[in-house]
C-alpha cells in the first residue's frame, strides 16, 4: 500500500523522513490510529478534533485545519482502494530546531511539519477472543497527571509499549496503568471500563476534570466516548470517577476499549477472575451496539 507523505502518495518502500525530523530526534509529534470500514473511517472528525486539541495545547502548532487532513485520509483510502484497514496518521514538528521557537504556526495538512498517513491491513481477530476476554497485568509504571504529555497521543509512547510487551511476555493482553495517587488510569493502549450493580464506571479523562482538580492523565478515547453514548441510550448509568484497584477486582464485569478492539472483555486481573471470567451481559450488549453503530455510520447510514 502507498503512503501519504506531505501531500503526495509515495510507495511504501520509498517513504522517508529527514534524519533531523523532530519526531525522530525528540519524539515531538502526535498520532492518531483509526479503523476504516467500507472505505470510511469511523468517527474521523472526532479523531482529528482530538489531534487538533493536543497540537494546540502542547504547542506543536497554533492552529490545525481539519478539512485538508480529512481529505488527505480520504485520498489515502481511495488511492489504495481500501475497504477495511487500520490507518495511522502521524504529525511531527518536521526538521525544526528545539532550541528556538517554531516558525510553523499553522498547518492545513503538514505545513512546515511532517504529515504521514500509513494504511495497513486491519487485524483479524477470532470472534471467540471477544467472548473469552483477556488477562491484564498491573503495570509497574505510573501515569503522572503532572506530565504535560499525559492524556495525549504523543510520539513518546515507549513506556506504554514496554509495559504492553511485558504483559504479552507473561501471557496477558494488556497492562493497566495506575496514576500516582494509585487510582486506575487506563490500559497501555486502551481505556478501561468496569460494571458494578448495573452501573458503568470509567476513569476521568483529560478535559473531564472538575475545576481545580488534579489533571487527568487519561486519553479521552473516541471509542470510549461512543461506548458511553451507547450506554446512556440504553438507560445505563455512566459515571466518570476515580477508581481504585479494588473497584476493578470487585467488578461484575470489566472491559477495554480502543479503535482496534472496539470492546474487549477483561477475564482476569493477574490471577483474580472478574465476574464469570469472560464477557458479561452488558459488555456483550455494548460491543454489539457499537458494531451496529460502526456499520451504520460507515456503510452509508448516518
Amino acid at each position: 500500500m502507498d503512503i501519504f507523505l506531505n501531500g503526495k502518495m509515495v510507495p511504501h518502500e520509498q517513504a522517508m523522513v529527514p534524519f533531523d525530523d523532530a519526531g525522530l530526534q525528540h519524539a515531538v509529534g502526535l498520532f492518531e490510529t483509526f479503523q476504516c470500514f467500507h472505505g470510511r473511517v469511523f468517527r474521523l472528525t472526532q479523531h482529528l478534533e482530538r489531534l487538533r486539541t493536543s497540537a494546540i495545547q502542547l504547542g506543536l502548532l497554533r492552529e490545525l485545519h481539519l478539512d485538508p487532513l480529512a481529505q488527505a485520509v480520504e485520498q489515502t483510502i481511495e488511492h489504495n482502494q481500501l475497504d477495511r484497514a487500520r490507518i495511522r496518521l502521524t504529525l511531527t514538528a518536521g526538521a525544526a530546531s528545539m532550541l528556538r521557537a517554531s516558525e510553523n504556526t499553522e498547518t492545513s495538512g503538514g505545513g512546515g511539519g511532517t504529515l504521514m498517513i500509513v494504511p495497513t491491513p486491519a487485524t483479524a481477530y477470532d470472534p471467540a477472543y471477544f467472548e473469552r476476554g483477556v488477562r491484564v497485568l498491573i503495570a509497574p509504571a505510573g501515569a503522572n497527571p503532572f506530565d504535560q504529555l499525559a492524556g495525549h497521543k504523543s510520539l513518546s509512547y515507549w513506556g506504554r509499549l514496554r509495559t504492553l510487551r511485558q504483559a504479552a511476555a507473561a501471557g496477558a493482553g494488556e497492562a493497566i496503568w495506575m496514576n500516582i495517587s494509585n487510582h486506575i488510569a487506563s490500559g497501555a493502549i486502551s481505556n478501561v471500563f468496569l460494571v458494578r450493580d448495573g452501573v458503568l464506571f470509567t476513569p476521568i479523562a483529560r478535559g473531564e476534570e472538575q475545576e481545580g482538580a488534579m489533571p487527568a492523565p487519561v486519553l479521552p478515547g473516541v471509542t470510549r466516548a461512543a461506548v458511553m453514548e451507547l450506554a446512556r441510550e440504553m438507560n445505563v448509568e455512566v459515571r466518570t470517577q476515580m477508581l481504585s484497584i479494588h473497584d476493578l477486582l470487585d467488578a461484575d464485569e470489566a472491559f477495554l476499549t480502543n479503535s482496534g478492539w472496539q470492546v474487549l472483555p477483561i477475564s482476569h486481573v493477574e490471577q483474580k477472575e472478574i465476574g464469570e471470567g469472560g464477557a458479561g451481559e452488558l459488555t456483550r450488549a455494548l460491543r454489539t451496539r457499537l458494531l451496529e453503530l460502526i456499520e451504520a455510520e460507515t456503510a452509508g447510514g448516518e
